[in-house]
């Protein structure tokens, strides 16, 4: 089957809404926070521990899994889900960000995208009707059409030279046939430009998608400007099909897009800052190889109820600054149980008519 989406509660004072996404491999509570991974895996996690914190579904990425171990072997395995051992929803996206930010590597064209391979030099094309194919191998439930994803600042005429070729590559991914079980999403492209988000939204909105995603936002732009291009973009969005807000972002950020009626979001923020030692939790963002936490023997989150957030910061911190691996598992898995925990708080504040209330008490913690 292909998704169904089905609208639950809407916010009385904003334009949040709790949903759900019916997909082959399971149903997700919307507004969701979907972890990153990347090569097939959650990095430092297994899945187990991804169960454990309730992730309900994870992303993975077609110009990485393309290149390694490559679309052969993931074919052999029965698809990605078999491959990995992931028995719940899959994302994939479509590899464009990725090649069309290799562009000291890359050639664009009308049809696609040129490119050399970061790993080892070797040469690659991608297009609309490629990064179909790859993704109908790899079986995700959810399936991103091939965009183009303009760099912030852009010139207008970049912006709307990458929008035409997204529109174009639109309709002829549409046309493609996945497996029966896969849902394709639209992207609405346009930058910061309002009259060219306009254009993009009224475009994508006429192909029959599954769902729409709003990209290239979170590349630099302030967050008021992205704000800005949401309030725009969503009065046109179809009601009963699911909002993805691509790449976002900060507790903020996500809670600000909700608002404004969005119920999808990705970020590698929490397992990227795992890995530099920044830990996310209810008390705020804990630098925790900071020296002053040597023998802070407190919880890492005394407000979150995981495995992680019951061992001392002394104890993180200790194993942080000696490379223990164990250190990056446990900060990672305190920053995706803490944005998971953060999502189902969320749902259950526009269930009881008190996101306001919420919204507050996250900026408090979270300011920016």
């Amino acid at each position: 089957m292909a998704l169904r989406f089905k609208q639950i509660k809407k916010d009385s004072s904003t334009k949040a809404r709790v949903g759900q996404i019916e997909t082959a491999h399971g149903t997700i509570d919307t507004p969701v926070f979907m972890p990153v991974g990347t090569r097939a895996a959650v990095k430092t996690l297994t899945h187990q521990q991804l169960i454990d914190i309730d992730a309900q579904i994870i992303l993975g990425n077609t110009y990485h899994l393309m290149l390694k171990p490559g679309m052969t072997i993931i074919e052999k395995a029965g698809g990605l889900h078999q491959f990995m051992g992931w028995q719940r929803p899959l994302l994939t996206d479509s590899g464009g960000y990725q090649v069309f930010s290799l562009s000291e590597l890359n050639k664009v064209t009308e049809d696609g995208v040129f490119f050399r391979s970061h790993i080892d030099g070797s040469k690659h094309f991608l297009g609309p009707l490629e990064s179909m194919a790859i993704q109908k191998t790899l079986g995700s439930d959810i399936v991103m059409a091939f965009d183009e994803c303009s760099p912030y600042p852009c010139s207008y005429e970049n912006v709307e030279k990458a929008l035409n070729r997204t529109h174009r590559w639109a309709k002829i991914c549409r046309e493609y046939d996945l497996q029966q079980h896969q849902s394709l999403f639209g992207i609405i492209q346009g930058g910061t430009y309002m009259d060219l988000r306009r254009s993009s939204a009224d475009m994508i909105t006429q192909i029959p998608f599954d769902g729409f995603a709003i990209g290239g936002l979170s590349v630099g732009e302030p967050a008021h400007e992205m704000n800005a291009m949401i309030d725009h973009v969503e009065p046109l969005l179809p009601q009963d099909k699911p909002r993805y807000l691509m790449g976002v972002g900060t507790p903020r950020n996500i809670i600000e897009a909700v608002i404004r009626g969005i119920d999808m979001f990705d970020c590698v923020m929490p397992t990227r800052n795992a890995r530099n030692g920044t830990a996310f939790t209810w008390s705020g963002k804990i630098q925790i190889k900071a020296g002053r936490y040597a023998e802070d023997f407190s919880p890492l989150d005394s407000k979150l109820n995981s495995y992680a957030s019951q061992f001392s910061k002394a104890y993180v911190r200790h194993l942080i600054n000696v490379d223990e691996i164990t250190g990056l598992t446990l900060v990672t898995l305190q920053n995706l149980a803490f944005y998971l925990d953060f999502m189902r708080q969320l749902r259950q504040s526009i269930k009881d008519d008190s996101l306001l209330d919420f919204y507050e008490k996250v900026c408090a913690i979270y300011p920016i």
